[in-house]
C-alpha cells in the first residue's frame, strides 16, 4: 500500500467541502467544477465564503484551505483542487502532512520531467523543512 493512497470510506470531495465550510449541499454542489481529471473549487467561492461566513472558525479553515490550494499545492490557476481538501482533511485528524508534500513533490518533478519542459510548482519551503528536521 502506498504512502498516498485513499482509505476506503473516504468523503466525498463534496462532504469535505460542506465540513470545511459549513455551507449547504447546495451551495458545495453549485461552485464544484471539473478541470482536467480533478474536481475544484474557484477561489472567488472561497473568497466570499471567507468575507461572509458567520462563523469565524469556519472563516480560518476556508481561508487555511484557500492558502494550500492557491500556495502550496497549485494545480488549477484559481482553483482549490480536490486533493487539498484530502490534505486538509488529514490535518485536521492530526495526521502528518510530510508523506503527502514528498509525494506530491515527487509527482510534480515527474510531470516536469516527463514534459522536457515547465517548471516545479510545489512548495519547495515545506519540503526543506522536512530535510532539515529528518536529517
Amino acid at each position: 500500500m502506498g504512502v498516498y493512497s485513499r482509505a476506503v470510506n473516504v468523503p466525498t470531495f463534496s462532504k469535505k467541502l460542506m465540513s470545511i465550510t459549513g455551507m449547504s449541499e447546495q451551495w458545495v454542489a453549485a461552485r464544484i467544477k471539473q478541470k482536467g481529471d480533478s474536481k475544484c473549487v474557484p477561489w472567488r467561492s472561497l473568497k466570499d465564503a471567507i468575507l461572509t461566513h458567520p462563523d469565524m472558525r469556519k472563516r480560518l479553515d476556508v481561508f487555511a484551505l484557500s492558502i494550500y490550494g492557491l500556495v502550496v499545492f497549485l494545480k488549477a490557476l484559481g482553483h482549490v483542487d480536490e486533493a487539498v481538501t484530502d490534505l486538509f482533511d488529514r490535518l485536521d485528524k492530526k495526521v502528518t502532512p510530510i508523506p503527502t508534500i514528498l509525494v506530491e513533490t515527487f509527482r510534480l518533478l515527474n510531470a516536469c520531467q516527463k514534459m522536457g519542459e515547465g517548471r516545479f510548482i510545489g512548495c519547495l519551503q515545506l519540503l526543506l523543512v522536512w530535510f532539515h528536521s529528518h536529517f
